[in-house]
């Protein structure tokens, strides 16, 4: 191997996103030199190329990185373009290396050091590498997408920008996690809208006797359960999540249509669990992402569903680590809740192991 070759860093964080900025911060803290690499042509982007209603999933209390916090209403939830803009500051008042509009295609480890091959052409070279590409990087569309007409329009929500993209007629939201919903509600303001839904979901209320539900989830320690410990398991099974005005209630007022589980498309009509069919003259899929690692070209690296193999963010290959993987340690640990305190983890594991290597 000629390591002459390429920029050298002496960890490498893939992302620059919330979980790359907080490992970012953790590292800084401790005294660590790193490097970013990023996809985008801005920090923030991975937020700011979403549909043009999406706020954040928490407020703002609870949404802002080591230092800096997310000036607002407290308990608001900030909008995806604010929240953007805030990650841009943040990186530019800390001074962190960064590259951008680079993508990582390919990360290798060859006697003990990692390459990280670029999209173009080039590669960086490291001893660590951290993982903060989040969990939206691949979008998952169902095989019965496949039984459409080519004459009709439809997308993965990853792709939805605003309900001026989406053709006239009735449309069909298939998903109703926070995206689906948020989608669907802004679509029934122009179009007849009618959202598929799949297993009964846990909304939890905006607010508790007065105070945030994300309050409560802070004092109550839900939060902070462990991914791996009986209340863990059960939050991971039920999946809750707060309505943010989106409650099933609030759907139908708006004028959408609430619909069983979508089993089949013949067409331009739909059918659904219950046996009733509707037709439709778009598509939008809110069915979720899947991990899609098989760019980590190293031995035990990767399972057989492509998922990056980990135990709290550290990966049985040496040197490599992840922030940001839902339930990585914790509820939070999807969230930006939560980063900062697992970016804290592994790069103190990461100190603990250059010690002992010392």
């Amino acid at each position: 191997m000629d390591s002459s070759k390429g920029l050298r860093a002496d960890i490498l964080i893939i992302g620059a996103g919330q979980a790359g900025l907080a490992a970012a911060s953790a590292l800084k803290t401790a005294g660590l030199s790193f490097l970013i690499v990023d996809a985008g042509q801005a920090i923030g982007d991975s937020w700011r190329n979403r549909y043009d209603t999406l706020t954040l999933f928490t407020p703002r209390r609870i949404s802002g990185l080591p230092g800096i916090p997310l000036i607002g209403d407290p308990d608001g939830y900030a909008a995806k373009d604010e929240f953007s803009d805030y990650l841009e500051r943040y990186a530019a008042s800390n001074g962190y290396p960064t590259i951008r509009s680079t993508k990582v295609v390919r990360l290798e480890k060859v006697d003990g050091i990692f390459l990280a091959y670029l999209e173009g052409g080039g590669r960086l070279i490291s001893q660590v590498v951290i993982v903060a590409t989040g969990a939206f990087s691949t979008p998952r569309t169902p095989e019965i997408s496949c039984s459409l007409p080519s004459d009709i329009q439809q997308m993965h929500v990853a792709d939805f920008r605003n309900a001026g993209s989406i053709t006239s007629g009735p449309v069909l939201v298939v998903g109703d996690g926070a995206s689906g919903r948020d989608v669907a509600m802004e679509l029934a303001a122009s179009h007849r809208t009618l959202l598929a839904r799949g297993r009964k979901r846990k909304l939890l209320p905006e607010k508790v006797l007065g105070r945030s539900i994300w309050w409560w989830l802070e004092r109550l320690g839900f939060l902070r359960a462990s991914a791996y410990g009986p209340i863990g398991r059960r939050m991971r099974k039920a999946d809750p999540f707060p309505t943010r005005g989106n409650d099933d209630v609030s759907l139908i007022r708006s004028g959408v249509s609430l619909k069983s589980r979508l089993v089949a498309l013949d067409g331009r009509r739909a059918k659904f669990e219950d046996g009733t069919s509707e037709d439709f003259g778009s598509i939008i899929w809110a069915t979720g992402y899947a991990e899609d690692f098989r760019w980590i070209d190293i031995e035990g690296a990767v399972g057989s569903r492509h998922e990056a193999i980990n135990r709290e963010g550290i990966s049985p290959v040496a040197g490599l680590y992840y922030v940001g993987r839902p339930w990585q340690r914790n509820r939070a640990s999807g969230l930006i809740a939560g980063v900062a305190d697992d970016a804290a983890f592994v790069v103190d594991h990461l100190r603990r192991l250059r010690a002992r290597m010392t």
